[in-house]
């Protein structure tokens, strides 16, 4: 449909920043799940300045990861061991956060790091298993590296800023951090089901939607604190 679309494109003047748009726009959309993931994973140091500094560093690492995904995008897809690697760590985070969630030390429940850089390779790394979907979709709007670095860089930045967002909401909804991991888990296992059943994995429009209604449900009660 895209590729259609764009064979109208008049010339390279409009085509080319049609593709960046529709690229960013990707990036926004399918980042949503991704912030939020990472907004807990920094939630787990104490202290705002510390979570802020964590995003920063595991996002510089992250945008280095990205880069080089894309770079070697065409061979990396090549192996569906990437994919399977993605899906583990993506279903793994899951299942940690679902399963230590009764063991938490009940006098600081967020607390889940002893270090500053415990966290940002977590970060650094969540947002690589994510990047296999969006890398993939951007390849398949644009064979141009260079567009679908600008998009990625674009992307990386409007994570940045989503995740300093929802870790402000984390405190304020009650359910917002039960659907973040929900959705990665849609994500981990769209990324699985590539693997092993092809034929059965859900198009992007049923992911987006599905994360969507989870979302909606993640923000339909505040905290006590947050209503006083």
């Amino acid at each position: 449909m895209i590729d259609q679309f764009l064979d109208f494109s008049p010339n390279i003047a409009i085509e080319t920043p049609l593709i960046l748009v529709i690229l960013v726009t990707l990036e926004a959309v399918l980042s949503a799940d991704n912030a939020i993931a990472l907004a807990a994973i920094a939630q787990g140091l104490e202290g705002q300045k510390l979570q802020r500094q964590a995003l920063n560093f595991g996002l510089v690492a992250a945008y280095v990861l990205r880069m080089t995904l894309i770079f070697t995008a065409t061979w990396v897809i090549q192996f569906w061991q990437f994919e399977l690697l993605g899906a583990a760590y993506l279903l793994w985070l899951v299942f940690n956060y679902f399963l230590s969630g009764d063991e938490e030390d009940e006098n600081n429940p967020k607390a889940k790091f002893t270090s500053f850089w415990q966290a940002i390779p977590m970060i650094a790394f969540t947002d690589l298993a994510f990047s296999l979907d969006s890398v993939t979709t951007a390849i398949a709007v644009s064979e141009k590296t260079w567009l679908i670095i600008t998009g990625g860089t674009i992307g990386v930045i409007t994570l940045r800023f989503l995740a300093g967002l929802f870790i402000r909401w984390l405190d304020e909804y009650v359910h917002l951090e039960d659907a973040g991991y929900i959705t990665v888990g849609f994500v981990g296992l769209r990324l699985l089901l590539r693997v092993i059943a092809p034929s059965l994995v859900p198009p992007q429009w049923a992911l987006i939607s599905a994360v969507a209604l989870v979302f909606v449900w993640g923000f339909s009660e505040k905290t006590p604190q947050s209503d006083s």
